[in-house]
């Protein structure tokens, strides 16, 4: 999106009665969507752009209660509203309220609930410190966000934007419905290239493993392997960008006319959110996290289970793996646009498993887990959108002011989700409608994990780490290869990697002078597939 100069001006607050009551409104039927989806499907979809679109809608509508909602601001905080309790309601709650019940333990769903609900506030609460930081920079890909805020602002400026976004969501929706994943597609014109070579290649080796080696690499747990090696590095290295921050500035003071450390600097300028920020938001909320898993314990009785040592490891393990976990799925969702939530909670089992939890504290440690990531990753997403829309930065005190009111927005939405869960959740359940993903966690529960199993992981967890170590921070290529492998999707990994391959020959014919019209036509293509995906999975759900 080019960058234009933003005006003096106070952003729209969500405050204001009307938009507060649409900003309910539309996570009421976000959250209602989410959760149909979740239990039918066993996906969630992303409303953001539905909600923009009801945001449009509105602003046509030729009365003047309704002509405030022309600005795109606006628009923005309702679509950050639906999206939050989207993937509230569906992820971060009903999955790991869903996994007492499949165990036969009805009791337990409410001290889950209590759990769950925590754990996403704290979610939403980190990326809120960390979006525009270095680690999650607000110039990072986050495609869905990209494919948003090109839709809104399409809508206000007409003109070739709005026609190249218009074709390349007309290709998404054909694409999309002859069987393309055009979301994969569209991704590969806007994300970082190593990256999602490796994703793509990761999708690949997982569909065809089996036909080329003669090898499951999911039942033997490769992926899973791979992912815990290139997750603790990325960890690792989230902590080196920190602390190596802290000797750049301790450098600089030594020696002022170092190059290297005044382009540092400058480009650390840019961001909002300062390295003090970063460290702030990961210590507190780490702690946090480990408040929470001391009520989980307490609240749901586990605390009866397990000796004082055992006690203590499972609160530091719980906090720790539900930090690891949303640090992975953003990090994933930041340059691909998709998160293994799913698996990585199941990793998080695997090795809860083997420590020797007993089963209730393994479901609630999954729950747990489960419940941090989803909005995590949404949130950034959004964020994303709000940063575009506000002029990509250009005046840092309307973005800070904007994505405070995108923040309360989305504090709303996960508000509504809870409400709404509360209210169905009872009626879904005993019709047997729980997330299928549910069923797998209590299933491995229930079997418990090898030795072999234990030394899969292991062996498999060096070259993840590996990978991850010689891509860096900035290509992420372990993490993203493990997200691959750990995603059955062939035709994903084909729309990849034949998106990077047509825009590296753009790119050498055209030059940088065909980046814009690439991502505006890729943000249509992933516009295009999400409101395809999002109607056909409604239709579905009328089939069912």
């Amino acid at each position: 999106m080019e960058n234009t100069k933003v005006k003096k001006q106070n952003h729209p607050t969500i405050f204001e009665p009307f938009l507060l009551l649409m900003i309910v409104a539309v996570a009421a039927v976000g959250a209602i969507i989410g959760m149909q989806l979740i239990v039918s499907l066993g996906i969630s979809a992303n409303t953001s752009i539905i909600g923009a679109l009801i945001a449009m809608v509105i602003a046509r509508i030729p009365l003047e209660l309704f002509l405030k909602f022309r600005s795109i601001h606006r628009q923005n905080l309702v679509q950050t509203s639906i999206s939050s309790a989207t993937f509230g309601a569906a992820n971060s709650l009903l999955i790991p309220i869903g996994i007492p019940w499949v165990m036969g333990k009805p009791e337990l769903i409410m001290p889950m609930m209590i759990g769950a609900v925590l754990a996403m506030f704290v979610d939403a609460i980190i990326l809120y410190r960390l979006f525009d930081s270095k680690i999650f920079p607000a110039t990072g890909t986050w495609p869905p966000g990209v494919a948003t805020a090109e839709s809104i602002s399409a809508g206000d400026q007409g003109g070739k934007r709005a026609g190249l976004l218009g074709l390349g969501a007309l290709g998404g929706i054909l694409g999309s419905w002859l069987g393309i994943p055009m979301s994969a597609f569209g991704v590969a014109f806007i994300g970082n290239i190593w990256a999602l070579t490796m994703f793509g290649i990761g999708l690949l080796l997982r569909a065809y493993s089996i036909p080329l080696f003669g090898v499951d690499v999911n039942k033997m747990y490769i992926p899973h392997g791979l992912m815990i090696g290139a997750g603790l590095v990325a960890l690792v290295q989230v902590t080196s960008i920190i602390l190596k921050k802290q000797s750049t500035r301790t450098t600089a003071s030594k020696n002022a006319k170092s190059e290297v450390v005044a382009t540092a600097e400058i480009a650390e300028a840019s961001l909002t959110r300062t390295e003090t920020d970063t460290r702030r938001a990961l210590g507190y909320g780490f702690v946090a996290y480990l408040v929470v898993a001391l009520i989980i314990a307490l609240v749901g009785g586990i605390i009866n289970d397990m000796s004082f040592g055992m006690l203590i490891g499972f609160l530091v393990f719980a906090a720790f793996a539900a930090f690891v976990h949303e640090l992975i799925v953003g990090i994933a969702a930041m340059h691909s646009g998709w998160f293994p939530a799913f698996a990585v909670a199941l990793i998080t089992l695997i090795i809860g498993i083997l420590i020797g939890f007993p089963p209730l504290a393994l479901a609630f440690l999954v729950g747990y887990s489960a419940a941090t990531g989803p909005a995590f990753a949404d949130m950034g997403y959004d964020f994303k959108t709000g940063f575009m829309l506000r002029g990509n930065g250009q005046d840092r005190e309307y973005e800070l002011e904007g994505r405070k009111q995108q923040f309360l927005s989305a504090m709303i939405g996960f508000a509504v989700a809870v409400v709404v869960v509360l209210v169905a959740y009872n009626g879904y359940f005993k019709q047997n409608l729980v997330p299928p993903v549910d069923k797998v966690y209590v299933a491995t529960i229930e079997a418990g994990v090898s030795p072999d199993i234990a030394w899969q992981l292991f062996i498999w967890a060096i070259p993840g780490a590996i990978l991850q170590l010689i891509g860096g921070a900035k290509r992420q290529m372990g993490v993203l290869f493990a997200t691959g492998m750990l995603i059955l999707f062939p035709n994903a990994g084909w729309a990849v990697l034949t998106g990077i391959l047509i825009r590296a020959v753009i790119l050498k014919a055209k030059g940088k002078a065909a980046e814009t019209p690439m991502s505006i036509l890729a943000a249509g293509f992933i516009a295009g597939d999400a409101l395809y995906s999002f109607f056909n999975s409604v239709f579905k759900l009328k089939k069912i």
